[in-house]
């Protein structure tokens, strides 16, 4: 079993991968299924010769690395027990990394120290158009050969049950849902309970979402919206409704980084609107702050390495802050009949501000690493962007209680509700999934060298 100390990075993912594979070459088999912006390989590693499909995507946002060890621990589990492959007649096909350049990007944190600092400061997630797994013009309009590639993979196989695996930064463990799986919710609650993990019982990104259990909710279908709407509602098409047409269950299973033990109080807050008005006027404030700064970098930084790619999210964040913080704000969302927000408990008003302060957080992470690459601070602002990042991630550390999670446990925690959830899909899954692919499993992993 591969040590999980820290995050695979996105060679070692195909090198472990490939060298699963040379052990099972009967059971397992490797194949390029695509290739990123940047030239690198989009590995599929399968696992068992079952005419039912599973497919589980990892590294879908590049700042989310667990899903790597997750895939490779879910490989091994797969050709473990024969309950997962053979007795079900399953194959697990496994998508290593949907964003290997954005992931490469974030190994400057990856490897350590797990600090909040240290993760900020090298945080990469490419704007919002630039995120494989978001459909803003639907299928037909996917023009990101890594969105391509997935769409592909998916209408080959046909699985009856995908998976998508993310990470929180920072908060508690949640699972979202196409199609309701009753018993999930149980599962969640005793696997993040056995190791320590805390759930999050009103995620941010679920604030309009029907709940189907503690930690468990439904995605709504894909409408149209506005720019928050499209943040927390799901209101564009994404890949995990794409295979909806062959009966797929989708899971989006979150596992968090750093846990904070209050996104699970469900206790009524003494007064939730004076929350919601602090949250949204240091919202507004700190967006404030930051656009400020980027008009005295961006001069000196738009011509350096990566500047477009950096300054994208950037635009991207200071654009919605102050839209999420009107939506938030009783006096705005209430007097401009905006949609109203649903009852909020400690656990949603804390999940509301953790979210607030990480928009600002991943601002000035990115104007920080602007600067830095640019090789040049004649505006003075990176002293001003450390003493931020600094102040605001003692915030999250001495405010929120936000403790690191070992990445072993992260994998364990993610791997093990992959499970639950795969099971139960089974019981209800139609059998209409299929590959195209032929010859399966009669040929050795391909080379690395040879790619």
């Amino acid at each position: 079993m591969l040590p999980l100390l820290r995050y695979p990075t996105v060679d070692e993912l195909a090198a472990h991968a490939a060298a699963l594979v040379a052990r099972h070459p009967r059971d397992a088999r490797l194949r390029r299924v695509g290739t990123s912006r940047a030239g690198t390989p989009l590995w599929l590693l399968s696992v068992g010769h079952g005419s039912r499909h599973t497919l589980v995507v990892a590294g879908p946002h590049a700042n989310e690395p667990v899903g790597g060890g997750t895939v490779l621990r879910l490989a091994e589990r797969a050709l473990a027990e024969p309950r997962l492959c053979e007795d079900a007649d399953v194959t697990w096909n496994l998508l290593l990394c949907l964003d290997p350049d954005g992931a490469r990007r974030n190994e400057r944190w990856m490897a350590g120290p797990h600090t909040l600092g240290n993760y900020f400061r090298n945080f990469f997630r490419p704007g919002f158009l630039e995120q494989p797994e978001w459909l803003p013009e639907g299928a037909d309009g996917a023009v990101l050969p890594e969105t391509r590639t997935l769409l592909d993979v998916q209408d080959e196989l046909r699985p009856f049950f995908q998976c998508s695996l993310h990470g929180v930064d920072v908060g508690g463990a949640f699972v979202e849902l196409t199609h309701d799986l009753p018993g999930l919710a149980r599962h969640v609650e005793r696997t993040a309970a056995r190791l320590g993990v805390p759930r999050e019982l009103g995620p941010y990104d679920t604030l309009y979402w029907p709940r189907l259990g503690p930690a468990v909710y439904r995605i709504p279908p894909p409408s149209p919206g506005d720019r928050v709407a499209a943040l927390t509602e799901a209101a564009v098409e994404s890949t995990w409704f794409h295979p909806h047409r062959y009966g797929t269950v989708t899971a989006v299973v979150e596992a968090p980084m750093w846990g904070v033990t209050s996104v699970e109080n469900a206790t009524p807050p003494t007064d939730a609107d004076a929350v919601l008005r602090s949250v949204s006027r240091s919202l507004r404030r700190d967006t404030a702050l930051l656009q400020a700064h980027l008009a005295r970098v961006r001069p000196s930084v738009r011509r350096g390495p990566d500047a477009a790619r950096l300054l994208a999210p950037v635009d991207d964040y200071l654009l919605v802050g102050p839209d999420i913080a009107d939506s938030w704000d009783p006096d705005t969302y209430k007097s401009d009949a905006l949609r109203p927000l649903p009852p909020l408990d400690t656990a949603r008003l804390t999940a509301l501000a953790i979210s607030a302060r990480r928009v600002a957080l991943r601002t000035a992470g990115l104007l920080h690493q602007l600067v830095t690459r640019a090789g040049q601070d004649p505006s003075g602002a990176l002293p001003d962007l450390d003493r931020l990042i600094d102040e605001w991630c003692a915030d999250y550390r001495d405010g929120f209680g936000a403790r690191w999670i070992p990445v072993a446990r992260q994998v364990e925690y993610q791997s093990r509700v992959v499970v639950a959830a795969f099971e139960l899909a089974g019981r209800h899954a139609r059998v209409d999934s299929h590959s195209g692919e032929r010859g399966w499993g009669s040929q050795p992993a391909v080379p690395m060298h040879r790619e």
